[in-house]
């Protein structure tokens, strides 16, 4: 929901309609209060380190098994696209 609500800010601020991003920036603040904490990018970065170090994983061909170990682990702490971008970065 966050999610949505910051890219829909995004395009009504791009399009200079400030009187529609205010609302959503406000819903984002109130749903932010009811997640959990996220963790930051080196607080990620070490848990896709040690999930590549548990699984002996070697490149690109096993993006999927750490990404899905690294997302089930991280559920509802982290953002999918930075998991990925993380988990891409080490193999790479």
């Amino acid at each position: 929901m966050v999610k949505q609500r910051k890219d829909s800010a995004a395009i009504f601020i791009d399009q200079g309609r400030n009187d529609l991003a205010e609302p959503e920036l406000a819903q984002i603040a109130v749903i932010e209060q009811f997640l959990p904490e996220q963790l930051s990018e080196e607080g990620i970065e070490k848990v896709v380190v040690e999930t590549i170090e548990a699984t002996g994983a070697t490149g690109m061909k096993d993006m999927g098994k750490v990404m899905g170990m690294v997302s089930k682990a991280l559920a509802g702490k982290a953002d999918g696209k930075t998991i990925a971008t993380i988990v891409k970065s080490k193999l790479a």
